[in-house]
């Protein structure tokens, strides 16, 4: 350890995160295969992801994909591949590490079925988490990582909403479980 490590150590100095992670677990009125749809369609981020300004597919099977994503909010722009598993309609999990902004970017979405009562329903599980290259871009980040995660969420919702119809049920927030 250097000494200047010891230094912040002794006197208690919070030495910025690179890494952050989110966990969030919901109930919405939309159906596993109608929220699978959304997340899936990663070639029309750009249209509706917040701060997503370009979203190119470079290779796409039944099960993988792999696409060049620009994400910006000035100063910061960034381009980066992100390698897709699918599981239709169950989850779909992106992975990042070629970007000079991550070391590396993750972001998992788990489908399953929601109400009995309301085959329109599905729980969602869904966690992000990263590792930036450079304090600079984490301190940014960290100041905003909260506004952003929630107006990610909320988008993908809106464009639910947009495509099939209001939900059935009002979108409610559960109780994360971390394995």
């Amino acid at each position: 350890m250097t000494r200047f490590m010891r230094f912040i150590r002794y006197f208690h100095f919070k030495i910025p995160e690179k890494e952050k992670e989110h966990f969030a677990r919901k109930l919405v009125g939309f159906s596993s295969e109608e929220m699978y749809s959304v997340v899936a369609d990663v070639e029309h981020y750009d249209l509706f992801v917040p701060f997503c300004t370009r979203s190119v597919i470079l290779s796409k099977n039944t099960k993988k994909l792999n696409a060049n994503l620009e994400i910006g909010f000035p100063p910061i722009v960034e381009n980066y591949t992100s390698n897709v598993t699918l599981s239709r309609p169950n989850f779909v999990r992106a992975v990042c590490s070629d970007g000079k902004l991550f070391h590396y970017l993750e972001t998992n979405w788990k489908f399953s079925p929601g109400l009995k009562s309301n085959p329109r329903s599905c729980i969602i599980d869904f966690y992000i988490c990263f590792r930036f290259k450079s304090i600079v871009h984490s301190q940014i980040a960290l100041f905003f990582f909260d506004n952003l995660v929630n107006k990610m969420e909320k988008a993908f919702l809106e464009e639910a909403r947009r495509r099939y119809g209001e939900a059935t049920v009002p979108s409610h927030p559960l109780e994360v479980v971390k394995s």
